[in-house]
């Protein structure tokens, strides 16, 4: 999940429920966010731009880690397949990580890059703050080195909560 902006309701915890791990891409909003998610699964986290002081603390710019035999590397800010900042970029071509995710833009995206062999994930925004029409979050499996199964979760107009 992404850029939640201090929002996290029934529709997200369902979700967070099912999962083994939850990985927030930055844009929490809110420390409570996280203590909330915490008592309910593991959270790996990175701060966004929008982050207190207390969630730079937390939490990393940049958090890499294996996953199932996965490298991965989420970060807040750093592009997509052919548009990386120069910054991820450059980590990018220094760990090799074979799934990279990132927010920010609060447009969903699910590509393959070819040249860098890797697949990039934004889950979108799941908060109800943004220019996003639809809150989005994105879940799939890891399992023997291998992403499978990755399902987009649609939560509902941007704004409404039901």
């Amino acid at each position: 999940m992404s850029d939640t902006h201090g929002h996290l309701d029934q529709k997200m915890i369902n979700h967070v429920n099912w999962a083994d791990e939850v990985w927030h891409a930055g844009d929490i909003g809110e420390i409570s966010i996280t203590d909330k998610l915490s008592k309910l699964k593991p959270v790996r986290a990175v701060f966004g731009n929008i982050d207190s002081h207390l969630l730079r603390y937390q939490f990393k710019e940049n958090l890499i880690f294996y996953c199932e035999g996965v490298k991965v590397l989420i970060t807040h800010i750093g592009g997509y397949p052919g548009r990386y900042n120069s910054k991820v970029k450059k980590l990018l071509l220094d760990e090799n990580p074979q799934l990279y995710i990132c927010g920010h833009s609060h447009i969903l995206k699910v590509i393959p890059d070819k040249k860098l062999n890797l697949i990039h994930i934004n889950p979108g925004a799941a908060g109800i703050s943004g220019f996003h029409k639809i809150r989005t979050m994105v879940r799939f499996i890891i399992n023997k080195k291998e992403i499978k199964n990755l399902e987009v979760i649609e939560l509902g107009l941007r704004g409404k909560i039901i």
